[in-house]
């Protein structure tokens, strides 16, 4: 979209409240409003602006409505408008009610968490969902994060669930999320191995190689061959994978890796430290309680 549409992007959810009805805006103010838009972002023509309705907020006196700009080879971009009743004074951004939940909580009810690749005891009072990507940079950093928080960190505190969520750009990440798969189901800890080794040799795969990088692997975790390429080929094991596909998508994934603390969103490349303070708050700890050696 270039710098305009950059300057305007700044993602916000829907505003209006729910069930509420529009309050009626005047069209030569609103005819205004995106005039000035235009000039001010440089916008080629104020027609690629659009105004969604006008809703009242929970601040009395503020109105909420959507924006929307768009050019000529169809991409389109959208953010939220605040104004007052003459829509003389704007901010674009995200209303922020400090009455909700400040972390954001997601209800993980209709996420599958059965039989799924797991790190931690079964009864840690935090659970850890991780959304990620055999082939994704960022998450091979968080897998070394990840295994110190669970095996030294928060040792008997924590527990891991993996969910495959292979990025459509990722030419080899399916495959491998399915070889992962069908190794954890002739032995759970040889998912972890494989994905060790996927994350450690990101820049030697590819799609011609990654079935000799993996009978390579079952061989190492005396796997059976036959049975581990029947299972990578099965429909049935697809479908697994896009059922986590599927369930990050239902929960507003898009980017690898994405964590769950216990519902918590954490999104993007993991620093240890921001980990720790979502966990020592649901531990209600002040700090990490290292497992005595």
């Amino acid at each position: 979209m270039g710098a305009a549409g950059a300057a305007l992007a700044q993602s916000a959810p829907d505003a209006s409240p729910a069930g509420a009805g529009a309050v009626p805006t005047d069209p030569a103010r609103d005819a205004a409003l995106r005039t000035w838009l235009q000039k001010h972002f440089r916008i080629p023509s104020a027609e690629l602006i659009k105004l969604g309705p006008a809703f009242k907020t929970v601040i009395d006196g503020l109105l909420a409505r959507q924006v929307a700009v768009s050019n000529e080879q169809g991409q389109r971009i959208g953010t939220t408008l605040f104004v007052d009743k003459d829509e003389s004074k704007v901010i674009i951004g995200q209303l922020i009610d400090t009455s909700t939940d400040p972390w954001g909580r997601v209800n993980m009810g209709a996420v599958s968490l059965d039989d799924r690749p797991t790190l931690g005891p079964a009864d840690a009072p935090v659970t850890i969902v991780e959304f990620a990507d055999f082939e994704c940079p960022y998450c091979a950093h968080a897998f070394s994060v990840i295994e110190t928080l669970v095996n030294t960190t928060y040792k008997g505190k924590v527990k891991v669930i993996y969910k495959n969520y292979p990025l459509n750009a990722h030419l080899w990440a399916p495959k491998a999320a399915a070889a992962a798969e069908c190794a954890r189901l002739q032995n759970p800890a040889a998912f972890w191995e494989f994905a060790r080794y996927f994350y450690t040799n990101q820049g030697t795969i590819n799609p011609k190689n990654l079935q000799q990088q993996v009978n390579k692997l079952a061989s190492a975790q005396k796997l059976d061959q036959p049975s581990l390429k029947a299972c990578m080929d099965s429909p049935q094991t697809e479908v697994r994978v896009k059922q986590d596909q599927n369930d990050g998508n239902s929960i507003r994934v898009t980017s690898t890796p994405t964590f769950f603390v216990n519902g918590i969103p954490v999104v993007g490349l993991p620093d240890a430290k921001v980990l720790e303070f979502v966990v020592n708050s649901e531990l209600g700890e002040k700090s990490p309680s290292p497992a005595a050696h």
